[in-house]
């Protein structure tokens, strides 16, 4: 078994992942607007991991759990631990924005400046703007005995207010809500540089307005951060859409989980503060002004080219070339030709699979499409040919997880909009999120049905494909097809006991059968025969895995892992894990997809999906992996992880259970970078 010691614990591998975005933020070789952009990353990732993480992990304490988890902590010794790096985290954070940033994008013309920094001009402009857009929509709270302190919704920005009557010299706590629905940081009027003002800092320069006849003795900024992890009891759910929406409802108002306090407030309203949230002191963080740098993303949007990444432009994918990619035969033409493999977001996510969709919900001769839907945008190009396609007297299924975490809201928005349209929406199978990323195209041919299919390794999002790393396959290959035909039926009615060719499916089949492939590969070593493992993932913390992975190092089999956010295992441990070796590439797109590898005594073994291998994943989801046939595509996922594992390629190196960037080599020359160097390949091959 595992034990503590060579087992890292989850929410401090989290950090670790969070703290190497933040590497990238603090990095001085990456244009300015990139690394405020990953700043701003750095600080979403946080707060959802305040939200999910440490939320679950007060709820324990609560309960006065004492039992020690994998990693050998307690509830209670785990959140001193984590309290701890994620102070030492924002610490960093705002240093590399006040003593770095701040100061280059000054240099280059961009200001992010206080209300005492603005000449008459800036001023006078300012405070028009804040007469006729921002006074408005502000609505002042006060707490007196005919006023309780009012409900702080999480991730909000607030102004907590002390003011004074004139002539009773009495003091009164009020609340000032910053509006999300207005930009964060407003652009001055200034001849030269890009100047801008926090919406904050421009109430706060008017709180006179909100409050005449009042003096403003103090104020100070403030964000609550709130527990924000559903409890669905689907097994007492008559109607799950319903439960939801108001599971939604109680989510608002959970319980705080942090208190960020500006700098140098004051200690009585400190104490206020906490005692009307009912906030440990431990949990109140301290941070330079602005709060909240998730709002760095509209400095980020600047067009400002110099100041960003090279321009890059998706192709269309080398598999789809020639093809009339608006003409359904042709199309599926070409999907009949052979098996065709994408790779986002080098390979047009449009071009590929938003077509593929749009071509099958227009096209006369489809009688059928089947869709998963686990997130996707708000102007879902995919949920409209799924609506035009049922309009059209097509059966359309559509499986929704409208549990997907933070997206719950808009899944519900389009689960109402495509049943209204006449599609069959359906929520997968009960106590499962459905997390495999399938389509399914039924067409009628002059040789009888053919049936067609996109697997992937992302969600059906055409936005979030821009910027994320993920695999996927076009084919018409009749076992595969079958396998997707089944694993449907399965998530619609009733087939719990559906066997498959090339698929890989959870939480029936996936983690014995990869088990069962690790302990053949520790066969095949000990035979002397051909042996080892290749992964690429999003996570690996499944202990059962870890535990396998560790008894194949110690049998000779080399292991290769390429992980980009949590990562239990505990490489290069004597007489434990010394043939294990893990990277992790980070990089202007999140890297997304899943690769498993199996070397199987020389006779190779590919597979992509959906899946990490973490408990969620492997017992708690649908998900779905897919074995790749074609020895082309074998060779370009081969390609893949020999370039992400390279010692020549930039990545973070992995030692027992602290990781090391690694960008130069020991002549001080920098290294390869895997995306630049995939962008050029996909440029070169136009």
């Amino acid at each position: 078994m595992v034990h503590r010691g060579n087992f890292t614990d989850r929410e401090i591998s989290w950090l670790s992942f969070d703290q190497r975005v933040l590497e990238l933020a603090e990095d001085p070789t990456i244009p300015v607007l990139e690394r405020v952009r990953f700043l701003a990353i750095f600080a979403s990732n946080l707060d959802e991991f305040f939200m999910v993480r440490v939320a679950t992990l007060k709820n324990k304490i609560d309960s006065n759990s004492h039992s020690p988890n994998s990693a050998g902590f307690t509830p209670k010794a785990l959140m001193r631990e984590i309290t701890q790096i994620t102070r030492e985290l924002m610490a960093r954070q705002s240093k590399v924005f006040h003593e770095t940033i701040l100061p280059e994008l000054k240099v280059h013309g961009v200001e992010i400046v206080s209300w005492n920094e603005l000449d008459d001009t800036e001023k006078s402009y300012l405070t028009t703007i804040f007469d006729q857009r921002i006074f408005p929509v502000l609505t002042p709270l006060a707490v007196d005995p005919s006023h309780p302190f009012p409900y702080i919704s999480g991730l909000s920005l607030n102004l907590a207010v002390i003011v004074r009557n004139a002539s009773t010299k009495e003091e009164f706590f009020a609340r000032v809500k910053v509006p999300p629905i207005l930009s964060r940081f407003i652009q001055t009027r200034s001849n030269g540089s890009l100047r801008f003002v926090p919406l904050e800092a421009v109430i706060a320069e008017h709180l006179d307005s909100l409050f005449p006849g009042m003096e403003i003795h103090d104020h100070y900024t403030f964000r609550v951060t709130r527990n924000q992890d559903l409890e669905l009891d689907e097994e007492d759910s008559e109607d799950l859409l319903s439960s939801l929406e108001q599971e939604l409802l109680r989510r608002r108002f959970g319980p705080p989980v942090r208190l960020e306090i500006e700098e140098g407030i004051n200690p009585e309203l400190l104490e206020r503060l906490t005692q009307e949230l009912g906030i440990d002191s431990e949990n109140v963080i301290s941070c330079k002004m602005p709060l909240d740098l998730t709002d760095l993303n509209r400095l980020a949007n600047l067009e400002l080219p110099d100041l960003k990444f090279a321009p890059f432009r998706s192709r269309t994918a080398t598999g789809l070339a020639g093809v009339d990619l608006d003409e359904p035969e042709s199309f599926f033409q070409k999907i009949r030709e052979g098996e065709i493999l994408l790779h986002h977001p080098y390979d047009s996510f449009t071009s590929s699979v938003v077509h593929f969709l749009e071509n099958a919900s227009r096209d006369p001769s489809v009688l059928a499409i089947k869709q998963t839907l686990y997130r996707t945008s708000g102007d879902s190009p995919i949920v409209e040919a799924l609506i035009e396609a049922a309009e059209a007297g097509k059966q359309v299924l559509a499986v929704i997880e409208i549990r997907a975490r933070f997206d719950e809201q808009a899944n519900v928005r389009w689960a109402r909009k495509l049943e209204a349209a006449g599609v069959h929406v359906v929520y997968g199978l009960m106590g499962l999120k459905t997390h495999a990323k399938l389509s399914l195209v039924i067409r009628e041919e002059a040789d009888g049905l053919r049936r067609y299919c996109h697997i992937g390794t992302g969600n059906y999002n055409p936005k979030t494909a821009r910027s994320y790393e993920d695999l996927g396959m076009l084919s018409c290959e009749s076992d595969l097809t079958d396998d997707l035909m089944k694993l449907f039926n399965q998530l619609s009615g009733f087939a719990p006991q559906s066997t498959y060719s090339r698929l890989l499916v959870a939480p029936r089949t996936l983690r014995t059968s990869l088990l069962e492939k690790i302990h053949r590969e520790i066969e095949n070593s000990k035979a002397g025969l051909p042996s080892g493992i290749q992964f690429k993932l999003n996570s690996l913390l499944d202990e059962e895995f870890v535990e396998h992975l560790y008894k194949a190092s110690q049998h000779g089999v080399k292991i290769d892992l390429l992980i980009r956010g949590i990562c239990s295992v505990q490489p290069g441990l004597e007489n434990e894990s010394e043939n294990i070796v893990v990277r992790s590439v980070l990089g202007r797109f999140l890297e997304h997809s899943r690769i498993l590898h199996f070397v199987n005594a020389g006779e190779d073994e590919y597979w992509i999906g959906s899946a990490d291998l973490m408990h969620r994943n492997l017992d708690r989801r649908v998900e779905s992996m897919v074995r790749m046939d074609r020895s082309e595509h074998k060779d370009y996922l081969q390609d893949l992880l020999d370039l992400g594992l390279s010692d020549e390629s930039a990545s973070w190196h992995l030692h027992g259970n602290t990781w090391e960037r690694v960008s130069r080599n020991s002549d001080g020359k920098a290294l390869v970078d895997v995306q630049e160097f995939l962008i050029q390949r996909s440029e070169k091959a136009r």
